[in-house]
């Protein structure tokens, strides 16, 4: 697994970044913060990605306080952001949606 390019940077992280993920201050990772009607359904959520994230062998950072749900990715293999975090993050947008 590789840092993403700079061509990479701006061609894959720009529509992540555009769906409000964050650039992490301090390191090479993207952050985003998702909020849910009450804890079963962030807790079902988190599930959700758990699967996915395992499939990937791509572990997230999170906290889940009742019914948000922090997020922070980037690439331990690589030390940054790699393919695999914008994949993840991709996904967890798309969970987040079919929840709403």
């Amino acid at each position: 697994m590789s840092l993403l390019k700079s061509t990479e940077r701006e061609s894959l992280l720009k529509p992540v970044l555009s769906h409000g993920w964050a650039m992490t201050k301090g390191r090479d990772a993207i952050e985003k913060e998702y909020v849910f009607e009450d804890f079963n359904n962030a807790f079902g959520f988190m599930t959700r990605v758990a699967m996915q994230a395992e499939k990937m062998d791509h572990h997230p950072e999170w906290f889940n306080v009742y019914n948000k749900v922090s997020i922070t990715l980037s690439t331990h293999d690589c030390q940054g952001l790699s393919q695999r975090d914008i994949t993840l993050a991709t996904f967890c947008d798309k969970v987040y949606q079919s929840k709403k």
